[in-house]
């Protein structure tokens, strides 16, 4: 199965009016904070996908919360938690993000800074720009600072928890969240992996894998998704089976092999798929003669 994604716009208080380049549709001046990228509707799909894709655009922090893991979760009536990775596509300088704590606390200090809304000076504020990537591991507190767009990957759950919302007067979820809350607010991160010339690993979870793939112009490859698989464009343009896409947009691949057709330039994906480890063999190089075939084929 390959789609191309449908996008939907969710407003938020923290959002932006311009999207560009990643979203050119006029959102009538509200502030938009998330595009989710979704299967189109039909009527023979009887489940959502197991990964949501989204893009996340920043003028305000985020409120600090937290999401639980699988067991606590469903110890809460919920299907399974939240794991999250992000991919940071553009930031303004001395942009940061926050993610574990600075430093060791007990649950009393930690429940004193909630109420007291000290809490955003214990978390843990890092310096991003464009091209990071960051696991957030279910339990972990965390946080986005203003100037920021970014890629999400994440189990398909709302399970959000906030500890503290900087003013803003929505729902907070104190006792959810210091009981969803991990021990371990290190937030360690595994060092990116080139797995060869055009793949590079930037995250395996237990739940899902995040590539970059770095395509060369005018060549041809067959992507071998026989996991739910999403790929993001970046940057260039390329033939995906019988979809033209380019920066900003992403397709849905599922038990199926798809023909990558590079464009004039080099072409910069983001790839996501269920599973916890990279999948050998998932891109192969294809000759243009038999790449010609193979397009045909699926026409």
């Amino acid at each position: 199965m390959l789609e191309r994604a449908a996008v939907v716009a969710h407003p938020k208080p923290w959002g932006r009016s311009d999207l560009r380049p990643w979203y050119r549709q006029d959102n009538g001046a509200g502030l938009i904070g998330e595009l989710w990228f979704e299967r189109p509707a039909s009527p023979a799909r009887t489940q959502d996908s197991s990964l949501l894709v989204k893009l996340l655009f920043t003028s305000e922090p985020l409120s600090i919360q937290v999401h639980p893991d699988d067991a606590h979760a469903r110890a809460l009536g919920l299907p399974h938690g939240k794991a999250e990775a992000w991919y940071i596509l553009s930031a303004v300088q001395q942009a940061v993000i926050a993610l574990g704590l600075s430093a060791p606390i007990t649950p009393e200090a930690l429940r004193s800074a909630v109420n007291d809304g000290s809490i955003a000076d214990r978390v843990r504020w890092r310096r991003v720009s464009a091209g990071d990537a960051w696991y957030v591991a279910p339990g972990t507190i965390h946080s986005l600072g203003p100037g920021v767009v970014l890629l999400e990957v994440q189990q398909r759950s709302d399970a959000t928890f906030r500890l503290y919302d900087f003013g803003r007067h929505r729902a907070m979820h104190a006792d959810e969240a210091m009981a969803a809350a991990s021990s371990d607010q290190d937030a360690p991160q595994a060092p990116r992996r080139r797995l060869d010339r055009e793949r590079t690993l930037l995250v395996a979870s237990p739940h899902f894998v995040l590539e970059l793939l770095e395509l060369p112009a005018t060549t041809t490859w067959e992507l071998n998704a026989m996991t739910e698989t999403w790929v993001f464009v970046l940057e260039g343009n390329a033939t995906f089976g019988p979809f033209a896409a380019g920066t900003g947009d992403a397709l849905y691949i599922d038990a199926q092999s798809a023909v990558i057709d590079v464009h004039a330039a080099p072409c910069n994906c983001l790839l996501a798929y269920v599973g916890s480890a990279a999948v050998d063999g998932l891109l192969q190089s294809l000759p243009r003669a038999q790449a010609a075939q193979a397009v045909q084929a699926m026409a």
